[in-house]
C-alpha cells in the first residue's frame, strides 16, 4: 500500500494568478458573525478531491474550465474576492474588492492508480498539491486572500483539485455549498442552483451581550501543562475504518436508553474517546474531553435561510475523568456525548457562545487533554461534479492532532467511516493494542512503516482497519 512518505513524484506549477469576479460586484463592508470571526477559526482549512479521467471530457482542460467557472462564481460568492480587516474590539470585516481568489494550474507526473490506498490523510506530496501550503503563517488572515485553488493535472487524464479557504468565511456545509455552484457553473449552469446567503448579524452577539451557559469548550484544563501530547511531538498516524457490520456491533453495544438517540459519529467518536484515553495513559483523576462540531442547520431552533454559507456550529465538550473513562462500560462514554450534544443543539447555545466572543475578547477553544473530532460524513463532500463525475476522494488533505469521520468505501465496495488519528509512536501502540483489545479483527490488517516527515520528522504508521467489534465485558 503507498504511503505519503513513500510516494514521491515531480508536480509542475505555474505561476499563482488572481481570478477576479467576471462581472463587476458591489463594493463595501461586510462584517463576519460573531461566530465566524472567533481566534480559533482564523487559518486556513484545505481539502482535497480527486478525479478520474472521463471518455467525454479528452482534449478538455479542467484547470482551463475551472478557472472560468471560478470567476463566475465569484460574481455570487463575491465577498470571497475580498479582503479581511480587523476593526475595534478584533472584529473581523470583509472589505468586498473583488481583488480576487488564487489560481494555480499544474501537472503532476503521477497517476491516479499509483495512490492505491494512500488516499486518506495525509495526502501523499500534499503540500505540492495544494496552492498555499499550511504553515503557521495560515494563522494570519488579515489583508490576504481568503481563498486558493489548484488544479493539478494527472498523467492518466484525471485531476486533483486542492482547495484553501479561510476558515471564518465558511464551515463545511457552506464550503461544500461553494463548490457545488462551481461545479455547476464548470458544468455550463448559468447560476448556481442555491444562490448565497450572507445574513451573518443573524449569529452576532445581543446588545448587551449575556452568556446564558457554560462554556467548557473556552475553559482550561486544570493541570493542562501536564499533557500526554502536543502539536510539536514527533507523531504517528494510523486510520481506522469502521464498516456497516462494525457500525452495527457498536449499536449493539450501546445501552437501550442511549442506542435509540446515538448516530453512527456519537458512537465511534465515543469508542476511540476511550481507547485514546486509555493509550494516553491519563492518571485516573485526571479530566479528559471530547470536543466535537454541531451544526445549527436545518433546527427549528436556529432558522437559518437556506443558501447561508457562514460558519453555523457550536462546539460540544463531554468531560470525565480518565478513570471512569477508561473502566467504565462503553455506553457511559456513548452516553456523555450524546448528552454534550444535546446541550449545545440549542439556538441559545449558539447565542450565548456568540456573547462570549464579545465579552472575553474571542478566545481559542481548549486542546488541552481534549479529543478533537469532526463529522464529515453528512457534509456532502462528495457531492461537486465538475463534469467528469463524483470524486474518488473527498475530504482533508492533512493529518493533525484534531481528527475527522470520513465517508469512506472499502475495498469490498461497502460505506463506511475513516478515522485518521495521531499521536505519539508509544502512545498509538497502545492504541492499537487498546483497540485491538476491546475488538476481534476481522480483515486481513495491513500496515506500512515509514519514517515519514510528521510533525517533528517522525514517521507514522498508515492502515485501513476493519474492526469487528466483539462484546468484551469492558466494553
Amino acid at each position: 500500500m503507498a504511503s505519503s512518505s513513500s510516494m514521491r513524484f515531480a508536480v509542475r506549477r505555474s505561476e499563482p494568478m488572481l481570478v477576479a469576479p467576471a462581472k463587476p460586484t458591489p463594493n463595501e463592508f461586510k462584517p463576519l458573525s460573531d461566530i465566524d470571526d472567533q481566534e480559533s477559526l482564523r487559518f486556513y482549512r484545505s481539502g482535497m478531491y480527486f478525479f478520474r479521467s472521463s471518455p467525454s471530457k479528452v482534449g478538455q482542460d479542467p484547470a482551463r474550465i475551472i478557472k472560468e467557472a471560478l470567476a463566475k462564481a465569484l460574481v455570487y460568492y463575491y465577498p470571497l474576492a475580498g479582503r479581511l480587516h480587523e476593526w475595534p474590539g478584533r472584529k473581523l470585516v470583509v472589505e468586498c474588492n473583488g481583488e480576487g481568489a488564487v489560481f494555480i494550474e499544474a501537472d503532476a507526473d503521477v497517476s491516479l492508480d499509483d495512490f492505491d490506498g494512500a488516499l486518506s490523510p495525509p495526502i501523499p506530496c500534499c503540500e505540492k498539491l495544494l496552492c498555499e501550503p499550511e504553515s503557521s503563517a495560515s494563522g494570519v488572515v488579515v489583508n490576504r486572500p481568503l481563498l486558493y485553488i489548484q488544479v493539478t493535472r494527472m498523467r492518466c487524464g484525471g485531476f486533483i483539485f486542492g482547495l484553501q479557504i479561510c476558515h471564518t468565511m465558511a464551515d463545511a456545509a457552506g464550503i461544500v455549498q461553494f463548490l457545488v455552484a462551481l461545479a455547476e457553473l464548470s458544468r455550463g449552469a448559468a447560476a448556481p442552483t442555491l444562490l448565497p446567503v450572507w445574513e451573518r448579524h443573524l449569529l452576532t452577539a445581543r446588545c448587551p451581550p449575556r452568556i446564558t451557559h457554560r462554556h467548557p469548550e473556552y475553559e482550561p484544563v486544570v493541570g493542562a501543562s501536564q499533557d500526554r501530547i502536543r502539536p510539536t511531538d514527533e507523531l504517528a498516524h494510523w486510520a481506522f475504518f469502521f464498516g456497516p457490520r462494525e457500525l452495527s456491533e457498536l449499536r449493539r453495544l450501546a445501552p437501550p436508553h442511549v442506542r435509540e438517540a446515538c448516530t453512527r459519529f456519537d458512537m465511534v467518536a465515543a469508542f476511540l474517546w476511550k481507547c485514546r484515553a486509555a493509550a494516553l495513559a491519563y492518571e485516573p483523576e485526571e479530566e479528559v474531553r471530547i470536543q466535537f462540531v454541531v451544526n445549527a442547520r436545518g433546527r427549528r431552533s436556529t432558522p437559518l435561510p437556506k443558501g447561508f454559507y457562514g460558519n453555523a456550529f457550536a462546539f460540544a465538550v463531554a468531560t470525565a475523568r480518565a478513570g471512569d473513562l477508561c473502566e467504565r462500560p462503553y455506553g457511559y462514554a456513548v452516553g456523555l456525548v450524546v448528552e454534550a450534544k444535546r446541550r449545545a443543539g440549542t439556538a441559545e447555545y449558539l447565542q450565548s457562545v456568540a456573547d462570549l466572543m464579545v465579552m472575553r475578547g474571542r478566545p481559542r477553544f481548549t486542546v488541552d487533554r481534549t479529543y478533537l473530532v469532526s463529522d464529515l460524513t453528512r457534509s456532502g463532500l462528495r457531492a461537486a461534479d465538475f463534469g467528469w463525475g463524483k470524486c474518488v476522494y473527498g475530504g482533508p488533505a492533512t493529518a493533525t492532532l484534531a481528527t475527522f469521520h470520513i465517508p469512506t468505501r472499502n475495498e469490498k465496495g461497502e460505506e463506511g467511516i475513516t478515522v485518521p488519528v495521531r499521536l505519539p509512536p508509544h502512545a498509538m501502540e497502545r492504541l492499537r493494542t487498546e483497540v485491538e483489545s476491546l475488538t476481534s479483527v476481522s480483515n486481513k490488517v495491513e500496515a506500512v512503516e515509514t519514517s515519514g516527515a510528521g510533525a517533528g520528522g517522525g514517521g507514522y504508521y498508515h492502515s485501513h482497519h476493519s474492526l469487528g467489534v466483539a462484546p468484551f465485558a469492558r466494553l
